[in-house]
């Protein structure tokens, strides 16, 4: 999402609190009889830091929205009315293989592979465009209620953020919606979620504006796992306010994840650490 779009008080204040396992303020209660046992807690959630395996160029003009690994390349959608468009990416030096424009007033935003077809959605106009994996011809569009932030591939339907703390899950051919969860971390929803990806069956969300990301399981909504990245920010250094972490690749062959940010000269290579 773009910045000045301002975060929800209520999520600036929750979030550190609720990735970090801190418990949430709360009105003083009477002790229990001695027949009421507390109610019980939930477990803290697993954290995780990012270590770089290595470090590839990444175009610093784009506003990266969405982003996945296919056949040896990465593919990427960007935002901005005017500027937004799907492309196909060398990985080493980071060159632009193939592009095609999203029309021109619509800011675009996630992107999935569905067989031999990309779909990328846009912010507010609910329009998810589709593309010819191969040749980026288009190949027509779908509308879809609400807007569109990330979207990934689960098995056999596509799973789209809002930015609210619901993953949607939708059939691939018409957009239609199948179910949807309500993400949670010990038990508070957790919304802002934004670019996603699919890694061993979990749902991985960039949390906007913030330098986490969020594995998510898909059958209930839990977080089952904290990612902090900040230490990417801190190497990129971003001057832009809009320069946020935001997009995560997966390639499963060679089991390597890739993440980048908004406007990043740098995509990473990285693999998850155990925060101790």
């Amino acid at each position: 999402m773009i910045a000045f779009r301002p975060l929800r008080a209520a999520l600036a204040l929750a979030l550190p609190a609720a990735l970090l396992g801190a418990a949430a303020p709360q009105a003083v209660q009477p002790a229990p009889t001695p027949q009421t046992a507390p109610a019980p807690q939930a477990a803290p959630v697993p954290l995780y830091r990012i270590e770089v395996v290595a470090r590839f160029p990444h175009d610093p003009r784009a506003f990266t929205q969405g982003l996945l690994w296919h056949a040896g390349h990465l593919y990427e959608s960007t935002g901005k009315e005017g500027r937004s468009e799907v492309r196909r990416v060398a990985l080493a030096d980071g060159r632009v293989l193939a592009r095609r424009a999203i029309p021109a007033d619509q800011f675009g935003e996630g992107l999935a592979l569905w067989k031999t077809t990309l779909v990328s959605l846009t912010w507010t106009h609910g329009i998810a465009h589709r593309w010819n994996v191969a040749s980026l011809k288009p190949e027509g569009a779908r509308r879809y209620p609400g807007e569109g932030w990330g979207l990934t591939t689960l098995d056999d339907s596509l799973v789209l953020s809002d930015g609210t703390s619901a993953l949607r899950f939708l059939d691939p051919d018409t957009l239609a919606e199948r179910r949807r969860v309500s993400v949670t971390v010990r038990g508070r929803p957790l919304d802002q979620l934004n670019e996603l990806e699919v890694i061993d069956g979990q749902v991985y969300a960039n949390v906007w504006q913030t330098d986490y990301i969020v594995a998510i399981d898909p059958a209930d909504g839990r977080v089952t796992r904290i990612i902090d990245a900040g230490a990417l920010r801190g190497e990129v250094a971003p001057t832009d306010s809009d320069a946020v972490l935001n997009g995560i690749a997966w390639d499963a062959k060679a089991r390597r994840m890739f993440v980048t940010g908004k406007l990043w000269p740098t995509l990473f290579e990285v693999k998850l650490v155990p925060a101790v």
